[in-house]
């Protein structure tokens, strides 16, 4: 499929996908938004994509929603429209580990896009940012619930409601990157992990990225109760007889996803 907001990319078993409208920094729109989830469905459904990547530009992973988009919208347009409602939740259905690559500003939606990947690797000089009280409106895509989850209350609260930014060091600081290097080494660190992540069995990665997403949404002893299940049937599958088998034998495992 021709894409005109997104650039896709594979190699190596990763699917790296470039978010692409430079005159806007970025700006996500209902396009991007469904280019995007299509690249993604299309990734996940692919036998040789093992990890999927996502990234923006040096100044920008995505600087908001394009508000031009939305200003002139109605209470009802909005909810009959269910505006990025329907994306977001597409995007949240993707099994295979994406990881966010985030340069220069994530702001609104484009932070809210960065909190929809399993996690973030920021470069230096990231700037994250949930600043839709300055328009007189509130985050959409899930910025109020998963940055609380993230970061906290006190720091959610704080961010939403004076529309201040988080730099890289406090973000990793606060829980919502997972690192952060150097802005030229940021392509290269997130294939890096890309490709860790892809060396795995792919059932296993799987079975992770659900368990680990079921925590923040059902209690400890629920949570317990869906990590054992999942756990005790990766036991029935050929990669861990090979893993298990590989690690005995101080060989590397040659995982085939059955």
């Amino acid at each position: 499929m021709a894409y005109e907001t997104i650039i896709v990319e594979s190699s190596d078993d990763v699917c790296t996908i470039t978010l692409n409208r430079p005159d806007a920094m970025n700006a996500i729109n209902r396009q991007l938004l469904k280019e995007l989830v299509k690249a993604l469905e299309e990734a996940d459904a692919s036998d040789k994509v093992r990890c999927i990547i996502l990234i923006g530009s040096e100044k920008a992973f995505a600087a908001g929603a394009d508000i031009a988009e939305m200003a002139d919208k109605s209470f009802v347009e909005m909810y009959t429209e269910q505006f990025f409602a329907r994306e977001s939740d597409k995007f949240a259905g993707i099994r295979k580990p994406i990881i966010a690559a985030v340069s220069g500003y994530a702001l609104g939606g484009g932070c809210e896009l960065a909190m929809m990947c399993d996690f973030v690797i920021a470069a230096d000089n990231a700037k994250f940012g949930q600043p839709e009280i300055n328009l007189g409106i509130m985050a959409g895509m899930g910025g109020t619930q998963r940055l609380t989850r993230l970061v906290g209350k006190s720091k959610s609260m704080d961010m939403h409601l004076t529309g201040r930014f988080m730099d890289a060091e406090e973000a990793e600081r606060a829980g919502l990157a997972s690192r952060v290097v150097p802005l030229k080494k940021l392509k290269e660190e997130a294939q890096s992990a890309a490709g860790k992540i892809a060396e795995k069995s792919l059932l296993a990665s799987s079975a992770v990225k659900q368990a680990i997403n079921r925590a923040e949404e059902v209690s400890l002893s629920e949570g317990m109760r869906f990590e054992r299940t999942l756990f005790y049937a990766l036991f029935s599958t050929n990669d861990q007889a090979e893993g298990m088998a590989a690690f005995r034998e101080k060989r590397e495992a040659q995982f085939r996803d059955k």
